[in-house]
């Protein structure tokens, strides 16, 4: 495969990787600065699903995050080497001896797309609105370093208390509870972004519903979105009134929703599409073609397993080994995937995140265990059959209805019901919005879930599974965990060693008990058309660098 540029998210943190084959990566783009190309700007790709919200304080997945990371922009966004650099803000942020007190100076020349100027209270009401318990927002848990912010969602503050204030128009102060060694990422994350007031308010329920329902202030504004989790086609039209819009060389990215391989492998020979994404057999047919490469993300598919009700049956841990043992992984990717994707070995991704001291990966220093064992498998299934008092059980599979999920779905009901005698699999799958809502109820038995990196460190996965933010995972609950989990947060916040090892008996936890079953770190394979190979970069938390991303 030739060299090409790959589409890294901080949301997924994608491993920037150079394509199979061999060659150096390169993040250089000499030839594009400021030399737009003669061909027409317009980009054509491919997604596998609905987006499921447009609202920023809503979105939870990474089709709408993706979306929003091209028409928003935060105080900061992320570099070619994913590391946080000024947006909106003028210059990095003033930060107080005790890390404690940040204060930003925004950009004066930043306005919306109806014109009007982009100022601190944008903020201090996208940041509310967020952690308002009123809006229901799942990501208002990333605000908790945020002082008051814990306080506000549980209820017991009022959303004016939260750790933010406009000093000035263009002077913003944040307040934090803790010194958060990750806060400067957190910043580039869409759930951080501003949102206009007087839009909000003039909008009510039907703000953000459609792409005329909102006001934007990144490169792009998003155009022809039609509502969540419904409409097939969006896409995103340069900004004119973006303050760096001399630099933004795309004129239109078009966005098709397209959930078959086969349909999307037709479209991109047709030349009607420039990006697809294939799985499975078509992954592994085109592995030869020039045009086709890999995207590593730091992103990890799991089986999340029911156990909010009291007698639910994955409260047994046996039965939990039993269903973790009974899945060939490396098979799994090899033969079912195909798109470069690996086996898990824990929960947390490789390549991600590494140890302050001898800069280790932390998957190399949790060293678990999630190896295929069908002999292993239907001896813990015994025990967990004769500790429950039943012969047989019969579940349902929850997972959404794109073909690699699919697949991987049909791959995992097979091996459990052909290794667990008498255990019964019913799937059910559904379209990514149905998923989402079904699995934050807890309407599921299992699930095949998945979570993106939202900054490049372990917590972002290890935090989703203590008991307060457990919802939507299994309700999996360990007080030693949590109180590992807190340790790490607070006391020894600023302590990266300390810190460090808290997180590795934290996993080391999770995976003996086997609170969540990881299956494999997503890999995307995609045919990518060579005009577009200076488009599909490492983005800014899924956006495509407008600095120098254009089409030959």
């Amino acid at each position: 495969m030739k060299k090409r540029f790959l589409l890294g998210t901080l949301f997924s943190c994608t491993v920037l990787l150079a394509a199979c084959g061999g060659g150096d990566q390169t993040t250089d783009s000499t030839g594009t600065e400021g030399n737009a190309s003669n061909s027409e700007q317009v980009f054509n790709v491919a997604v596998p699903q609905e987006m499921p919200s447009a609202d920023l304080s809503i979105a939870r997945d990474t089709i709408s995050f993706t979306a929003l990371n091209n028409v928003y922009e935060g105080l900061y966004r992320l570099d070619a080497d994913n590391k946080p650099i000024p947006a909106g803000a003028a210059e990095m942020a003033e930060i107080s001896e005790d890390g404690l007190t940040y204060t930003f100076h925004l950009r004066e020349d930043a306005v919306w797309s109806n014109g009007e100027p982009v100022t601190a209270d944008d903020y201090v009401t996208g940041w509310q609105r967020t952690v308002d318990p009123k809006t229901a927002s799942e990501y208002a848990y990333l605000y908790a370093p945020v002082a008051n912010a814990e306080k506000i969602t549980a209820g017991e503050a009022d959303v004016s208390e939260l750790g933010i204030e406009a000093v000035s128009d263009y002077e913003l102060k944040v307040t934090l509870d803790v010194a958060t060694p990750y806060f400067d990422y957190l910043l580039a994350f869409p759930s951080f972004f501003p949102q206009n007031k007087a839009i909000v308010e003039e909008k009510g329920d039907n703000y953000a519903q459609t792409s005329d329902d909102a006001i934007y202030n990144g490169p792009f504004v998003l155009t022809g979105f039609d509502g969540p989790g419904v409409d097939t086609e969006w896409g995103y039209e340069k900004n004119d009134d973006y303050w760096d819009a001399e630099n933004v060389k795309l004129e239109q990215i078009n966005v098709t929703v397209v959930k078959e391989s086969a349909t999307g492998l037709n479209l991109f020979q047709d030349g009607a599409l420039d990006d697809v994404t294939l799985s499975g057999e078509l992954a592994q047919q085109n592995a030869s073609n020039p045009d086709y490469v890999v995207d590593k993300e730091s992103r990890t598919s799991y089986l999340a397993l029911n156990q909010e009700a009291s007698d639910s049956p994955f409260r047994n841990i046996n039965l939990r080994k039993a269903i973790s043992y009974a899945i060939d992984r490396e098979s799994m990717v090899k033969q079912v995937l195909g798109d470069g994707s690996v086996a898990s070995t824990t929960i947390i991704p490789e390549g991600m995140s590494f140890d302050p001291d001898n800069n280790k990966d932390f998957v190399e220093e949790a060293a678990a265990d999630l190896s295929y064992d069908p002999e292993k498998a239907k001896e813990y299934w015994e025990k967990a059959k004769s500790e429950l008092g039943i012969d047989s059980l019969e579940v349902e599979f929850l997972a959404d209805d794109t073909d690699s999920v699919r697949a991987v779905s049909q791959y995992v009901q097979g091996a459990l019901q052909e290794t667990l005698d008498g255990f019964t699999v019913k799937l059910s799958v559904v379209p990514i919005s149905v998923r989402l809502d079904r699995q934050q109820q807890e309407d599921y038995d299992i699930v095949m879930g998945g979570w993106g990196a939202d900054y490049a460190d372990p917590s972002t996965f290890l935090d989703l599974f203590t008991t307060e933010k457990s919802t939507g995972r299994g309700k999996w609950s360990n007080a030693e965990y949590d109180a590992l989990m807190k340790e790490a947060a607070t006391t020894n916040a600023t302590d990266p060693s300390a810190r460090w090892k808290n997180m590795l008996d934290a996993e080391k936890i999770l995976m003996d008990d086997m609170g969540v079953v990881p299956v494999y770190q997503r890999a995307s394979g995609h045919l990518r058309a060579e005009k577009i190979q200076d488009v599909v970069v490492h983005g800014a938390g899924a956006s495509y660098d407008y600095k120098w991303a254009s089409v030959k």
